[in-house]
């Protein structure tokens, strides 16, 4: 029997995470998977074979705690998740600074942070780094005016995560900054476009597709290239 990949998902209570967790398992990987509150993930706890870990990514000392605990493993894939829709009016006047320090502290500089200090620990040449990122973080694709703030937050991960990947030096990585589609979750709401199943499958499928490619790639669910 060959030994089971492994994955480390970050932001796994519900929605996608927990569809990602799900389907990792169902792919016959070892998943470790966190949560802000664990008394809020009977659904992941639900799925059995899991490894559940609490962090708030938002919080230094919580990353720096995580990797401690973990710095024995070794990851195929670290998918960082977690993210915020931000305040629901997102018209710029609208929003207070504490309301879009948030926003783009915990989608664009938190991400980031937790990946640098887990970068050790994916595993080499094959390993993959992934950003659920979103289409609406493409500056070229005029288009998400409601949701302005949000916008720029995913804007401002995938260049956060390109000037990041130009750090690695000589380490071969691949990153994936990927667009989940637009995802029947609490963030997405109910007219939505596919179920979390649908998306999730199709996400894993880009990450094994991309295994061992290298560089730093903005793609959808189905593997479409996004332009930035």
């Amino acid at each position: 029997m060959p030994t089971p990949k492994t994955a480390l998902i970050i932001g796994a209570s519900r929605g996608l995470g927990l569809g990602l967790v799900k389907q990792l398992l169902g792919d016959g990987w070892q998943v470790t998977a966190t949560v802000r509150d664990p008394h809020k993930a009977d659904a992941l706890k639900a799925l059995g074979n899991v490894q559940v870990e609490q962090l708030d990514m938002d919080d230094q000392q919580a990353v720096i705690a995580l990797n401690q605990r973990l710095k024995a493993q070794t990851f195929d894939l670290l998918f960082v998740n977690a993210g915020v829709k931000g305040p629901a009016n997102q018209t710029p006047g609208h929003a207070t600074l504490a309301e879009v320090g948030q926003l783009f502290f915990t989608n664009a500089v938190a991400p980031i942070n937790l990946a640098q200090r887990f970068i050790g620990q994916i595993r080499p040449d094959s390993g993959v780094l992934a950003f659920m990122s979103s289409v609406l973080g493409s500056v070229a694709i005029p288009d998400g005016a409601d949701l302005a703030l949000y916008k720029a937050s995913k804007a401002a991960l995938n260049s956060m995560t390109n000037s990041f990947v130009t750090q690695l030096g000589d380490q071969k990585l691949t990153v994936l900054s990927l667009h989940p589609g637009w995802v029947k979750t609490d963030m997405g709401g109910e007219d939505a476009h596919i179920d979390v199943e649908t998306s999730v499958r199709g996400l894993v499928k880009q990450v094994n597709a991309y295994t061992g490619k290298g560089g730093h790639h903005f793609i959808d669910y189905l593997g479409q290239s996004i332009p930035w």
